[in-house]
């Protein structure tokens, strides 16, 4: 009996133990960041589609234990603890569903709905129609839930969980396992790139992984087309509102392509997508959304963009009919567009809208060794080599300047493709070949010497053949000519010559200016001299003016004296002719002779009867001429043997003896007077 007790007692024990051991194992905490995942071993029914049971069935039920103290009972289910999904700052979470309905065929994610939140009601889930695989929508930086981790597999980089039940993912569950890398489960950021010192504006361009497909003829999806830009076309908008509708993005309609599924929704397609990113941190799903990093397109000053779209409305040439190089379309349109992006920063797909930078200010081009700083279309660009008429070889450095209109600008791209085919196929082979055939036909002394007028005509031709490509030609210039060496050697000669004849010249003038010096130099020594000379000038010139005006006196008196003694002369000549006139009357012509002329020899001093006298056969007038004759000889002698008495006395003006009065001219005249003149 008291064995029996004793047994009944341990076993009564023993039951309280076991129940209580499996009350201890049937009690679980949950920690504040953990769920419990239940797992019913023992029931009538199984699972029949999936994993998870949601109908009380053996296996992974769909309702977790939350953070706690929860009971189940041991050994019915099993309960494993498993972290709270938790998406690190700077990361993104990937959601892959192992529940749901399949996907349909083609499908390469699952569709999502706004009942689905972040993915914590498996059952609201499946329910409303969720889909096995990866979900649409991308777990952001911060994210703290607790998923089911049968139902739900996340992906972040530096952490996954879950419990994978497809063999594929037991093997290996991570990013590769989606064909991603880890640096794919990281945010999308868009900002600008510094590159050695400088800062490169930059978008994102879209490529999606999922939708349906593009549109024959297209290469980019965009939202509804380009019916937008047809209906601003009906309504007579201008190109510029054109340009700006085209620019500007729609991607407001699904959040910048966060939401995937608005995207797909709203006619999103798959592959190149028109509109790029703009700067910002986006939570983008790596495995739908692909965006590569462009630079942003910058129009600066001086340049206009000329655009080549790809896509578009069908192209409508509006160049007319007299252009034949492209067409020139409307913005919208596929073509070149005929209105050109001006100065600004434009977010716009460089895979689809292609951006020919074209100078609109006046762009030098340098044929030589040195480039442009300003640009490197000239990197191609050597001397002109060219042979003369007799085959001297001449290397010329050249400059073009030349200028494109903005207007002109996309004629002038459809016309040549690039800026840089404008200068390496159409002005190298202009400007060259000019210079060739020009220096072909001249003498290479004469090139040399009209080096200017060949450049006149040079830019006349060049501007000529440049106008037909619409651009307009600013300036030639012959920069330097390396001239041969035989030419030189010519040319250094005779500039020597002319150097060695201007030095020479130099050196007249400088011995020319050492004579001036010199002069100037004795002029200054004999200076003192000079002076007293002209002040003994002045004196003598003051001298001679003196006595001219006292000669002039003299003569004034002498004029009016001699004056004075005419008339006397005059009227004693008159008187006497007068008293001829009656000696004559009274004592006849002969009688007055005599009486005159003895008169003239008594005031005579001279001698005038020779000592012997021949006398003719003599007559009574002989005797009287022999008479009178000896009288007048001894009257003269006694007259020349007593001085006068002015040659005793002199004249009085310094003791010389006056000159001997003119007698016989007074002798003749008395002798033989004149007839006396008519009486006035």
């Amino acid at each position: 009996m008291l064995l029996l007790e004793s047994a009944a007692l341990l076993a009564m024990l023993a039951l309280v133990f076991v129940v209580v051991l499996v009350l201890l194992i049937s009690g679980h905490r949950i920690g504040p960041n953990e769920v419990g995942l239940v797992e019913k071993r023992y029931a009538r029914g199984t699972v029949a589609d999936g994993p998870i049971a949601f109908s009380g069935e053996a296996g992974y039920q769909a309702d977790l234990l939350m953070p706690g103290y929860r009971f189940k009972l041991w050994p019915v289910y099993r309960v494993h603890k498993h972290p709270w999904v938790q998406v690190p700052p700077g990361e993104i979470g990937i959601v892959v569903s192992q529940v749901g309905a399949h996907r349909p065929i083609g499908s390469k994610s699952a569709v999502y709905k706004p009942v689905f939140g972040q993915f914590t009601d498996v059952r609201a889930f499946v329910a409303n129609g969720g889909q096995q695989g990866v979900q649409r929508p991308a777990l952001p930086p911060g994210t703290l839930v607790p998923l089911h981790p049968i139902a739900f597999l996340v992906l972040t980089k530096s952490h996954t969980y879950g419990l994978p039940v497809n063999q594929d993912y037991r093997k290996n569950f991570g990013a590769n396992t989606f064909g991603l890398d880890a640096d794919d489960l990281e945010l999308t950021v868009i900002q600008p790139r510094h590159d050695r010192g400088s800062t490169i504006d930059m978008v994102g361009i879209v490529i999606t992984q999922e939708g349906d497909p593009l549109e024959s003829g297209d290469i980019a999806s965009r939202l509804s087309r380009f019916d937008d830009v047809k209906r601003l076309e009906q309504e007579g908008k201008s190109d510029a509102e054109i340009v700006d509708v085209l620019i500007g993005n729609q991607n407001t309609r699904h959040n910048n392509y966060q939401d995937f599924q608005a995207f797909l929704d709203a006619g999103g397609k798959i592959g190149l997508q028109h509109d790029p990113l703009l700067y910002g941190t986006y939570v983008l799903n790596p495995y739908l959304v692909r965006v590569e990093l462009e630079p942003m397109l910058v129009v600066r000053q001086g340049e206009v963009a000329v655009i080549k779209a790809a896509v578009g409305l069908p192209t409508e040439d509006t160049s007319g009919d007299e252009f034949k190089f492209g067409s020139i379309v409307r913005p919208g349109h596929r073509g070149i567009w005929q209105e050109p992006l001006r100065t600004g920063k434009y977010t716009i797909n460089p895979r689809i809208y292609q951006a020919e930078m074209v100078p609109t200010a006046i762009l030098t081009l340098n044929w030589a060794e040195a480039t442009s700083r300003a640009h490197n279309l000239d990197q191609q660009l050597s001397q002109v080599l060219a042979k003369s008429k007799e085959g001297f070889e001449f290397a010329i450095d050249l400059q073009v300047q030349i200028h494109v209109a903005d207007k002109m600008a996309p004629k002038v791209i459809s016309m040549v493709g690039t800026m840089q085919n404008l200068v390496n196929e159409v002005l190298q082979a202009v400007v060259g070949n000019y210079f060739r055939d020009t220096l072909q036909g001249m003498e290479a002394i004469r090139f040399i010497g009209q080096r200017a007028e060949v450049q006149k005509q040079a830019q006349a031709y060049i501007e000529t053949q440049i106008r037909k490509y619409n651009v307009e030609t600013k300036g030639v210039y012959i920069q330097d000519v390396t001239l041969p060496e035989e030419i030189v050697a010519v040319l250094k000669s005779r500039e020597i010559a002319k150097q060695e004849k201007a030095t020479f010249a130099e050196q007249k003038d400088a011995q020319l200016a050492r004579v001036d010096m010199e002069k100037a130099k004795g002029h200054a020594d004999k200076q003192n001299e000079l002076a007293a000379s002209e002040v003994d000038i002045i004196i003598k010139e003051n001298r001679a003016s003196a006595r001219k005006k006292e000669a002039d006196g003299e003569a004034y008196f002498t004029s009016e004296t001699g004056r004075a003694k005419a008339a006397e002369v005059e009227a004693t000549g008159l008187a006497r002719a007068k008293g001829y006139q009656a000696q004559v009357q009274a004592l006849g012509q002969d009688g007055t002779a005599i009486v005159n002329l003895v008169n003239a020899l008594v005031t005579s001093s001279q001698r005038f009867v020779p000592d012997i006298l021949v006398q003719g056969n003599g007559g009574s007038g002989d005797a009287m001429t022999a008479g009178v004759l000896g009288f007048l000889r001894e009257f003269g002698n006694s007259r020349a043997a007593r001085p006068s008495q002015e040659a005793v006395t002199g004249n009085g003006t310094g003791g010389e003896p006056p000159a001997p009065p003119s007698r016989p001219s007074t002798l003749a005249a008395s002798i033989v007077p004149e007839p006396p003149p008519p009486s006035t």
